[in-house]
């Protein structure tokens, strides 16, 4: 077993080396590698987005709840979360946290495939149909689409594919052909990424506290009744009568049907157990870490757990003093990590005697870039094998059409989790959303 004084190796546990680059193209930005014009074949990489100013707040959230107004005081509330992170009324240089560190992911992952990348947010610049109507214009004829949410959910990753759909129908010029790969969770690379960033945070808790210090791993959580089967009439009980409507009191959306239940919980505690069993060769035992979900909403049916803030008690109960975080549903830094992590957990652990540390988000992590490029080979392989009909590799070769499966649209303290305060006027599959999944 390694001394908590070392790092470790690269051997234990490798790293990517450089690449050359190429350019990554959005809608807002472009990095000219020197390439004179993009491929016919490109990748899309989808994530969530965040406004660029304080003043926009409004702007975004009516983004987030599909035109569903929001009350001044939660404006208010959230425009202190985003300043207390960092933003301001005049733009940050490099733009807010989870814009910045998208598009450096994409602009590493061209470099990394030598081929172009656009990058796509859902609610806010560059929105997804202006970097698709800027596909059109640059020629792509077939992408590869990737949603930057590895646990694959039907509340989360659908609501990128119908606005994928949507760009494709309502924009000028051609459609493109499309895979998009909706869940990458079983990657072992991504485990190795987290478990890279983890090993320093661990070492140096274990290290002050001269024991091993247990790991809370956690992900965004989700409505119950979202991962459960649906069939026509459970999926029709409390749902809103019509995108923009008021959300019911119950707070209950329309899903549409599934045959079977989510694989979104699983994939999430499958993705900690492999980034646990990767520092296994540093003394890291099953022992050593929990799982929760976070930031639940309050209004309407139950959300899945246990919470953070149960777990977080009963690790206080058991006699520890100090816990090490790490969401491992997020691939780099935002209001969710930055807010809900950083300080309202930090604090919560305060009131327990617990000292709340977290793992370094992924953002930049070469090991994360090598694993954005191998769930891409590997749906390559995938399809010439015939078996792109897998459930991580869903959606093959769509051209614009609508999915099978797309959702219906559907006073508070510093301490209440992002998603909480917004939860009566957002529908769950847009709140699951909201929180970057």
């Amino acid at each position: 077993m390694l001394r908590w004084s070392q790092r470790l190796s690269t051997n234990a546990l490798p790293h990517a080396s450089p690449a050359t680059r190429t350019p990554v193209y959005s809608r807002r930005r472009r990095y000219d590698g020197g390439v004179d014009a993009p491929s016919n074949t490109a990748v899309l990489l989808l994530a969530h987005g965040t406004p660029d100013r304080l003043s926009e707040m409004a702007e975004y959230l009516d983004k987030v709840t599909g035109g569903r107004p929001m009350p001044r005081h939660v404006v208010e509330e959230l425009q202190h979360r985003y300043a207390e992170i960092g933003l301001r009324e005049e733009p940050l240089p490099e733009g807010p946290p989870l814009t910045r560190w998208t598009l450096l992911q994409g602009r590493l992952l061209a470099e990394a495939l030598q081929q172009p990348v656009y990058v796509g947010m859902r609610n806010w610049h560059p929105y997804i149909a202006d970097v698709v109507a800027q596909m059109k214009v640059d020629g792509v004829t077939d992408a590869k689409v990737l949603c930057l949410a590895p646990q694959n959910s039907r509340t989360s990753t659908g609501l990128y594919r119908r606005a994928l759909d949507a760009a494709l129908r309502d924009t000028p010029g051609q459609p493109f052909t499309y895979e998009f790969i909706a869940g990458w969770a079983d990657e072992p690379l991504l485990a190795q990424a987290f478990a890279e960033r983890m090993w320093p945070a661990w070492a140096e808790a274990s290290a002050k506290q001269g024991q091993h210090v247990p790991v809370l791993f956690t992900a965004h959580s989700v409505p119950c009744r979202t991962i459960r089967s649906t069939n026509a009439t459970q999926a029709a009980q409390g749902s809103a009568p019509q995108p923009g409507a008021a959300v019911p009191a119950e707070g209950i959306q329309n899903y549409g049907t599934a045959n079977a239940g989510d694989p979104y919980p699983i994939e999430c505690k499958q993705t900690a157990a492999a980034t646990a069993k990767r520092l296994s060769v540093v003394g890291f035992t099953d022992a050593d870490w929990s799982f929760a979900f976070q930031s639940q909403g309050v209004a309407g049916a139950p959300w899945i757990g246990p919470s953070v803030e149960d777990t977080l008690t009963a690790l206080a109960e058991a006699g520890h003093k100090a816990v090490v975080m790490q969401p491992i549903g997020f691939l780099c830094d935002h209001v969710e990590i930055l807010y809900d992590i950083d300080v309202n957990f930090r604090e919560f652990g305060e009131k327990l005697g617990l000292e709340i540390t977290r793992a370094e988000s992924l953002n930049d992590s070469p090991t994360l870039i090598r694993a954005l490029q191998h769930v891409l080979e590997r749906s390559v392989r995938a399809e010439n094998s015939d078996l792109s009909s897998r459930p991580e590799v869903s959606g093959a070769r769509r051209n614009g059409e609508t999915p099978v499966f797309a959702p219906a649209q559907a006073s508070h303290s510093r301490n209440t989790p992002v998603a909480e305060i917004i939860t009566e006027a957002l529908p769950e599959a847009e709140l699951v959303a909201a929180a970057g999944l």
